[in-house]
């Protein structure tokens, strides 16, 4: 018995990992077929921070944190063999599952892009769902991270979770409508709809953690050493908006803010969302819900333009001179759009936020500024531009 982590190589699965094996003598099963890191080399780019092998990376972990209790299985969970096998091996207590192709520009590249990203990413929870119920681990905890890009950008508060609509004067609960704007954005639309379905079909206990915008480029765990450190990605593809802005101020770049800048988006803190993902990997089976519950991954809602201010304002006190210029926007957005999104289930969980946004931004600037050659060295992907495969 154990418990899996899936995605274990990950910017979010890595820290994870180590957290939950530092919090319990349970086996903790990373598990990853290794892809991301060949998604940003495709894209021709690599992480800020130097990312270890796998096999460094544990022997660090037992040397530093004395956790002798992680181990590594590489594999595609897109195979419904290997992950039959998987399960069957470890019987895992919980199912942490981070693994996906996460990014929804890349997914919006090209159509063959786009077929990979929802039969990676769809497959492999749906291997798990029913793995999990094939497999007599009805009683498995799975726990997905998928985002808060489901619900796209509605004029009305966004609740934690589903939705009351009303017609014909009855009203009910229903699922959130998939609203995400990318193919990335609908195979977690998707991936919602199918956890439902496994809950209500096989009883599986469900948790949908719908993880906003992460930044931040450590934890105290992987802060420990070198060897430890979680990736860090600032391209235009794979890295978020708040690490391409701190990547582009370390560089000397303007901060770039499409059009106004006024839109809110919903950010979290790596701290926090591994802080969630530990919590309820570990909580007692007796405490959690046994239906499908969904935990908006989030601490607060930041407009673009306030988050370009605040990497400005910080990068500053690093001797950083840095302006906020503003272009031509290209996607078709309200720039004015004033974000409301419910999170009490989360940050009941959690005890509230751990780390506020500009302390985030002074741990970036501060790692960033020891990797300022290998920014600059990529700082023409910050745009969109050629594949390393020839496909634009």
């Amino acid at each position: 018995m154990g418990i899996l982590v899936t995605g274990g190589d990950g910017y979010i699965g890595w820290p994870t990992a180590l957290r939950i094996a530092d919090r319990t003598d349970d086996r903790v099963i990373l598990v990853d077929n290794l892809a991301r890191r060949d998604w940003v080399e495709e894209v021709g780019s690599v992480s800020a921070t130097p990312v270890a092998g796998v096999d460094d990376r544990l022997a660090a972990a037992r040397e530093v944190h004395d956790l002798h209790n992680l181990s590594f299985v590489e594999g595609d969970l897109t195979e419904r063999s290997f992950v039959d096998e998987l399960l069957r091996v470890h019987e895992p207590d919980a199912v942490v599952h981070a693994a996906a192709q996460p990014s929804a520009p890349y997914s919006q590249i090209n159509g063959e892009r786009a077929n990979y990203t929802q039969h990676n990413n769809l497959q492999a929870t749906r291997n798990l769902a029913f793995g999990l119920h094939e497999n007599d681990l009805g009683d498995t905890h799975l726990i997905e991270t998928t985002t808060t890009g489901i619900y796209g950008a509605p004029e009305f508060p966004i609740p934690e979770g589903g939705a009351t609509m009303e017609h014909g004067g009855e009203r009910d609960e229903v699922p959130f409508p998939n609203m995400g704007g990318s193919y990335y954005h609908a195979t977690k639309g998707l991936d919602a709809q199918n956890l439902r379905l496994a809950n209500q079909q096989f009883g599986l206990p469900i948790s949908d953690v719908r993880t906003a915008i992460t930044y931040g480029t450590e934890t105290p765990e992987t802060a420990a050493d070198d060897r430890l450190a979680t990736r860090f990605d600032f391209d235009y593809y794979f890295g978020t908006v708040a690490h391409r802005f701190c990547a582009q101020a370390v560089a000397g770049y303007p901060v770039t803010v499409y059009g106004k800048g006024e839109q809110r988006k919903p950010f979290v803190s790596l701290e926090d969302a591994v802080e969630g993902l530990t919590r309820l990997a570990l909580i007692d089976p007796d405490d959690r819900p046994d239906d499908h519950t969904v935990y908006n991954q989030v601490t607060r809602a930041i407009s673009i333009v306030e988050v370009a201010t605040t990497i400005a304002d910080v990068a500053s006190e690093f001797g950083l001179d840095v302006a906020v210029e503003h272009f031509e926007n290209p996607r078709d957005e309200d720039e004015t759009h004033k974000m409301e999104i419910d999170n009490s289930r989360y940050a009941e969980l959690i005890g509230g936020g751990r780390q506020s946004f500009e302390s985030g931004v002074r741990d970036i600037l501060a790692t960033l500024t020891d990797h300022e050659t290998t920014i600059t060295a990529h700082e023409d992907r910050f745009l969109p531009g050629v594949l390393t495969d020839g496909a634009d």
